[in-house]
């Protein structure tokens, strides 16, 4: 069966990026899912998301769930600077976010982001996720991103790693034992992947 990028372009005829401009997309009788800029709407589902892989998971190091209002303001900082923060939408409902933000917050990074991609527990193994991280790459790219950076908790996180792998993300190394959550200890895994020119040309 062909990713949901696959599908999304063969129900267009233009890349995922084009959907950004549409509120729904059917193929026959249903809505394919939809990839589209986060709405202040949206906020309740994707604290939701992130709840339950804070109080579940050990893809983020968080131990206390942040709320609606914490969210809000994460979001609000990303879109400051000009940096996508997407969700994926299927039938209506937000089955998950993504989002990059400057791999550290001083100026010198703004070139350099990091990206955070989570989905619903029922919205894995479908190539949701991956059509997501696909769509937030081309646009971090357009917003002038040069290196995509991924910091993934856990060496144990295949779904993460194989995501970012199959977009082309390759290693940098691990952090080992450096997070402490559920009662033992957690590697990071550094990967990355170049964007547009990357390195071989000054930013304008």
């Amino acid at each position: 069966m062909p990713g949901i990028l696959q599908r999304l372009r063969h129900a267009t005829g233009h890349p995922a990026s084009d959907t950004l401009k549409s509120q729904s997309l059917y193929n026959g009788s249903f809505a394919l899912p939809l990839i589209r800029p986060s709405r202040d709407e949206d906020v309740a589902a994707i604290t939701a998301i992130y709840r339950h892989h804070v109080l579940t998971g050990t893809g983020t190091f968080e131990i206390d769930s942040p709320s609606e209002a914490d969210m809000a303001s994460r979001r609000a900082d990303v879109l400051s600077k000009g940096l996508p923060y997407l969700v994926v939408e299927d039938e209506g409902r937000v089955i998950g976010f993504a989002y990059c933000n400057w791999f550290k917050p001083r100026p010198a990074y703004r070139f350099s982001a990091e990206d955070s991609i989570y989905m619903a527990p029922d919205a894995h193994r479908k190539g949701m996720g991956r059509a997501l991280l696909a769509e937030l790459c081309a646009l971090a790219e357009r917003a002038g991103v040069r290196k995509f950076l991924a910091v993934i908790g856990d060496s144990a996180n295949a779904g993460s790693i194989g995501v970012h792998t199959a977009l082309g993300f390759s290693h940098v190394g691990v952090l080992k034992s450096c997070g402490w959550k559920f009662d033992r200890w957690l590697d990071v895994v550094m990967m990355e992947k170049p964007l547009g020119a990357g390195d071989s040309s000054p930013p304008q």
